[in-house]
């Protein structure tokens, strides 16, 4: 049985560019699956969590993640979710990104997003639903990308210690320690993590307790706790550790912007 049917007459390339609006409870997830066209999720409200076999990256609301056309992903709600997916058929993707990324959703571009999901799948030529939808990849085009991916190693050996931090994000434990688990010295740990991720093994540890940060903040945890459980000192610690790495406190970067959502095909 296909999963996935109810998609294909969005994902088929019907039309050059197709939006889709369809919402999630808590902890609902979408298994391994891919598309033949390219996709922009956008979380109007709610956070999701997408992985690929390169990675992982967490979507907080008003934000999106672009994923190029056949690139097999998952996506697990975090919170309820009100997703609105735009669907790009690869004969219009000159100029747009060729890897997964999430990216800022700016004014323009969300009310654009909202526009869409009233348009017909099969919407007339130099129509204004088409010039809609035309206008929606120039806006792609310009999307601000934010720092919020988790790359993964490609060896098992790696792999397996990447496993124990991401369910454990808390840990301490020196990069000695690692090395001896993976039967390797420091500096090879540290120059084989640079190479298959392109973070050192420090950049990727404080990512994963960022992103274990904005989950657990997503799904209702106060920054205190949320603080002390991933092991910063205080909770000024880590709000100064989030507005080094995004920009703005956790507070300013949950607040979602008062948009009415529209009714779910």
């Amino acid at each position: 049985m296909d999963t996935f049917a109810h998609l294909h007459e969005y994902d088929r390339g019907v039309a050059p560019v197709v939006a889709k609006s369809r919402d999630y409870e808590a902890g609902e997830a979408n298994p391994f699956h891919a598309h033949p066209t390219a996709q922009l999720l956008y979380a109007v409200e709610g956070v999701m969590v997408v992985t690929t076999r390169d990675g992982c990256w967490i979507v907080p609301p008003t934000r999106g993640i672009w994923l190029p056309p056949q690139v097999s992903h998952s996506v697990r709600m975090v919170s309820r979710v009100l997703m609105r997916t735009i669907y790009v058929r690869e004969d219009v993707q000159e100029g747009l990104p060729d890897q997964c990324q999430v990216v800022a959703i700016t004014p323009l571009l969300r009310e654009l997003m909202l526009a869409a999901m009233k348009v017909e799948v099969q919407y007339a030529p130099n129509s204004r639903d088409e010039r809609i939808m035309l206008l929606i990849l120039d806006e792609i085009r310009t999307l601000p990308v934010l720092p919020l991916s988790l790359p993964l190693p490609s060896s098992p050996a790696l792999r397996d210690i990447c496993a124990t931090l991401q369910a454990k994000p808390d840990m301490t434990a020196p990069v000695s320690t690692w090395a001896r688990q993976a039967a390797m010295d420091e500096r090879t740990l540290q120059r084989r993590f640079s190479r298959e991720t392109g973070l050192t093994f420090g950049q990727w540890r404080r990512q994963v307790r960022l992103l274990a940060a904005l989950e657990r903040l997503a799904a209702g945890g106060g920054v205190l706790e949320v603080a002390l459980d991933l092991g910063y000192a205080s909770p000024s610690a880590f709000a100064t550790m989030f507005k080094r790495e995004l920009g703005v406190s956790p507070s300013h970067f949950f607040a979602v912007n008062e948009v009415a959502p529209e009714a779910s095909r």
